[in-house]
């Protein structure tokens, strides 16, 4: 492991992700500028820069960050397991299954959780990681068959993302106005309308998480190398691929919750992540974590002002960015 490599990643990393927090506290319909945002953060600024940054700008910054990281860490993982450069959360169906599991959410509770005196940013997580675990077990029984093949992961995931975002279509029509504009703005992958108390629900799970990915890197750096050097070290591979693809879910089922439907993000970051620093999972998983982050936050800032004061969701800028990319690593691997 080249230290210098990853401090040095992490260092530009930490400078540009700084950069683009204080780009977007500035930017907007409200512009602040970088003396007012300071002397705002220090609690020295005005009411109205106070709410703005606060209550708008600073959550969406962080949601950023939080689903940045998850869906990165996330892909970072499956690739490990699968042995497949291809693999990522979106493209295999975990995204589109926790996405199911919020539009199933929408459409059956009309209004019932907020009877009960229970918000909804609780339900959400749970039933996307519901969704998400749901979908992971269609494609694990789907694609077993003494084990699990590469390809055949890949093309069990395409048909079971195709099928379950036909679902996520078929209830979507029967949704009322406001319940449909909802739910297809947040599949889109869009974060604006968080709130502290979501983002705290969003970090804490992800708080849980995260420790347990670093407890298995060495796990992960050994599955790489395949399944018959992993039996032969000792390592009980497939309890470890089955540990290892259940908090792959879990955090790619949170950062859904979090920002809706960004695809690609566990893909792109990884691959940028490996190119910087080498494989060996202690090294890449915190750049690739770093990568995400400013990928969402720098998707998030381009789609909020290209085209201001309308604003296109960070999902489709990210798949803008990663579309071309996936292609090309597709005809290189397939």
């Amino acid at each position: 492991m080249n230290k210098h490599k990853v401090k040095t990643s992490l260092f530009v990393g930490g400078l540009l992700l700084i950069s683009l927090i204080l780009i977007q506290l500035n930017l907007g319909a409200i512009r602040i500028s970088p003396l007012e945002t300071i002397q705002t953060l220090m609690g020295k600024g005005s009411a109205r820069n106070q709410l703005i940054l606060f209550e708008f700008r600073l959550p969406r910054i962080v949601i950023a960050l939080l689903v940045g990281m998850g869906l990165a860490i996330s892909g970072a993982i499956l690739q490990g397991i699968t042995q497949n450069d291809l693999a990522d959360s979106s493209i295999l169906g975990i995204n589109a299954g926790a996405g199911l599991g919020v539009v199933l959410y929408l459409f059956f509770s009309t209004g019932s959780t907020a009877k009960l005196g229970v918000p909804q940013f609780l339900f959400i997580p749970l039933v996307a990681l519901g969704g998400a675990f749901f979908a992971a077990s269609l494609i694990y029984l789907g694609a077993w068959k003494k084990g699990i093949h590469q390809l055949r992961l890949l093309l069990v995931g395409i048909a079971v993302t195709a099928l379950l975002n036909a679902f996520i279509l078929i209830f979507q029509l029967q949704m009322d106005e406001f319940n449909f504009e909802k739910a297809m703005v947040w599949l889109s992958g869009n974060l604006w309308n968080v709130n502290w108390s979501f983002i705290l629900i969003i970090a804490c799970w992800l708080a849980i998480l995260l420790p347990l990915v670093y407890w298995f890197t060495m796990r992960l750096d050994i599955l790489r190398l395949g399944d018959q050097i992993g039996q032969s070290l000792g390592l009980e591979v497939e309890k470890t691929k089955a540990i290892l693809l259940f908090l792959a879910v879990a955090l790619a089922g949170i950062s859904v919750a979090g920002g809706g439907g960004i695809a690609f993000v566990g893909l792109l970051a990884p691959h940028i992540a490996k190119r910087l620093v080498g494989g060996r999972s202690q090294s890449y998983l915190p750049v690739s974590a770093v990568v995400g982050m400013i990928l969402v936050l720098g998707a998030d800032i381009v789609g909020k002002n290209l085209f201001a004061p309308n604003e296109v969701a960070v999902g489709l800028v990210v798949a803008i960015i990663a579309t071309p990319y996936f292609i090309w690593l597709m005809m290189r691997t397939v």
